[in-house]
């Protein structure tokens, strides 16, 4: 979809579709929506007044308009005013775009829904108006040959203010927003893609073409030759080979700080040894979710251009049964010298973490997130509304917090008491990659990793609630959501 900004009035504006905002417990339109000709704006405001017009958060009214130069009008609502924020126009947007493609609008011409109220600056609300609409049309297409019809595809967004001094922070808003949904998508996509097509060989070779198109350093090790024992004890179960992919962004050259992005890339789980219910196994290919996103965030450095050093880590491999796989009550090593007792197979996402986060501290990393569907529990906990976020660091957390609320993914910080770390202790090794008592995962696996992190100022990311849902809403998609794609591009643009 092409995505403009024009300066221009709502009056007499052609398109197939003319989108407008207003709010929830109003009687008539406000701000641009009350700019537009008398006739229109007389019978949006009846609209209202007799209820068919709600003004509820993303309830949409289409009114068809004969003759005008406009086809129709899509009435979205922003909810009530007071409640007003960037997540709203996200979900207006969406709300909008959709109804566009139901009615076959090839031409959207929209106002830059909520720029005219002071608590959203112009520049965000358009980068929000334009993120809500290309992740609203989001569709994995997948490999099926035969179709019934081509798929309508809405051809053109135009946001519209006809006050010139706006036009330019809203163009920079609409480019940004309009690279970011593309990242967003990409990394959907990778999570979509079958385990059998998206396997981590395939997955390095795209982040090596990536690396190329931007000017990355990349590098794709072999896990066992390069001592990552803890990695290689997940992957020897799997007849798929796997990799150790990094790449490495300067945006500062010569500072010592280095922020490591790692993502678990557990292509498929199956489990192990320690074998999944087979119900809802086909959603383990998106055990990649969080790799996928760091090589999305990974790909916009170039264009972003931020002042920062970034280090992104993806360890890739299959978690699979076989003669080969790790077994319940193995000792295995790890890059850090660290001996790990495996209780359970399924616990392997904190087995690659592990020798990831190791690396990243060789090489320089002063600050560490990483991102991962990493338990089940945290599902359990916090659903799909909340990334599940611990570390030992409370200003990084706080920012990443802060930054993800902005950005409409939203995260709940959980403990990490001392309790969890001890729950970890093991007879026969350095420690045990579960506590074996069912309880507290999410803080659990955290506590594993924090053995590897050490000192570092560090944030993990437990993604399994949100990185992938059974039934869409709003611009976010049945299957994998790209989170938090967003919320780490706006942490490091910041």
């Amino acid at each position: 979809m092409k995505i403009s900004v024009e300066h221009r009035s709502l009056a007499g504006c052609q398109c197939d579709l003319l989108a407008v905002g207003v709010f929830e417990g109003e009687k008539r339109p406000s701000g641009a929506a009350a700019a537009a000709d008398k006739e229109l704006n007389g019978l949006i405001s009846r609209l209202m007044r007799d209820g068919e017009i709600t003004g509820k958060l993303a309830a949409t009214t289409v009114i068809h308009c004969g003759d005008g130069k406009a086809g129709k009008v899509a009435v979205a609502g922003l909810g009530r005013r007071d409640k007003l924020d960037l997540e709203a126009v996200r979900a207006a947007a969406a709300a909008i775009i959709k109804r566009a493609k139901e009615t076959k609008a090839r031409t959207v011409a929209s106002i830059v829904l909520g720029s005219g109220c002071d608590c959203l600056v112009p520049e965000a609300a358009a980068k929000a108006v334009v993120e809500g609409s290309v992740l609203g049309l989001y569709e994995f297409t997948g490999y099926a040959k035969e179709k019934e019809a081509p798929e309508f595809k809405v051809g053109q967004l135009v946001l519209i203010d006809k006050d010139a001094k706006k036009i330019g922070a809203f163009t920079r808003g609409a480019r940004l927003g309009l690279i970011i949904a593309e990242a967003e998508n990409h990394a959907r996509d990778l999570v979509n893609e079958p385990s059998n097509r998206m396997t981590p060989a395939a997955f390095a070779q795209l982040a090596q073409r990536i690396a190329k198109i931007n000017g990355l350093k990349f590098a794709s090790l072999d896990p066992k030759a390069a001592g990552m024992g803890a990695l290689w004890s997940v992957a020897k179960g799997s007849d798929q080979p796997p990799r150790f992919v990094t790449l490495e962004y300067r945006g500062k050259p010569g500072a010592k700080e280095k922020l490591a992005l790692i993502g678990k890339g557990i292509t498929f789980d199956s489990g192990g040894i320690s074998l999944k219910p087979s119900k809802n196994m086909e959603e383990m290919k998106s055990d990649m979710a969080g790799a996928a996103a760091v090589l999305g965030v990974m790909s916009l450095l170039a264009d972003l251009k931020p002042k920062k050093n970034v280090l992104g880590i993806i360890p890739l491999t299959e978690n699979m049964p076989s003669g080969h796989a790790s077994k319940p009550g193995d000792v295995i090593d790890s890059l850090s010298g660290c001996t790990i007792e495996i209780t359970n197979t399924d616990a392997e996402g904190r087995l690659i973490l592990a020798d990831a986060i190791t690396y990243a501290k060789k090489h320089g990393a002063t600050r560490i997130i990483d991102v991962a569907t990493l338990t089940g529990g945290c599902s359990t906990a916090l659903g799909d509304a909340a990334t599940g976020i611990m570390g030992n660091d409370q200003v990084l957390l706080d920012e990443i917090i802060k930054t993800g609320n902005r950005c409409g993914q939203r995260m709940w910080q959980l403990p990490l008491y001392d309790e969890y770390k001890e729950a970890l202790k093991s007879k026969v090794a350095d420690l045990k990659n579960t506590s074996g008592t069912g309880k507290a995962s999410p803080s659990s696996g955290a506590a594993f990793l924090a053995k590897f992190v050490g000192d570092t100022p560090w944030a993990h990311l437990d993604i399994a609630g949100t990185a992938f849902l059974d039934k869409g809403r709003g611009y976010l998609p049945e299957g994998a959501t790209g989170v938090p794609v967003r919320t780490l591009i706006e942490f490091l643009n910041a």
